[in-house]
């Protein structure tokens, strides 16, 4: 299974991606990471030339909302059904919001990175 993971907008903090990339390469997924301060339209064209299974977006500075959201047109404008999941600085509070932009999952703040590799592990034997 090959999962891009992207850092959209304008959040420089990508210590924790870093290790979640590395924490899934050990658990035996491809990954690809785009690097910090991708667009949506960005993210998505890395994603239909690696035809990657799944996108992770990681978000910190607290715009997760309005970037699930340009995903998700974006994802519509361009016909492309990616599984996609939203993880990083995301209060529990936000998750059920979040999750009717369309994304498979969300993994809010305090998320083990344990629980992304069962999450990930679960859908690949689909």
């Amino acid at each position: 299974m090959k999962i891009l993971l992207s850092k959209p907008g304008l959040d420089g903090h990508d210590v924790g991606v870093k290790v979640l990339a590395h924490a899934l390469k050990n658990a035996g997924f491809k990954v690809i990471y785009t690097g910090l301060r991708k667009s949506v339209d960005k993210i998505l064209d890395i994603a239909e030339a690696h035809d990657v299974d799944a996108i992770g977006l990681s978000i910190l500075s607290g715009t997760h909302l309005i970037i699930a959201e340009n995903l998700k047109q974006a994802m519509e404008k361009r016909n492309l059904h990616f599984k996609w999941v939203v993880g990083g600085n995301i209060p529990q509070r936000d998750v059920d919001a979040l999750m009717r932009f369309g994304p498979d999952r969300v993994f809010p703040t305090g998320t083990q990175i344990q629980d992304v590799i069962i999450y990930f592990d679960s859908i690949k034997k689909k």
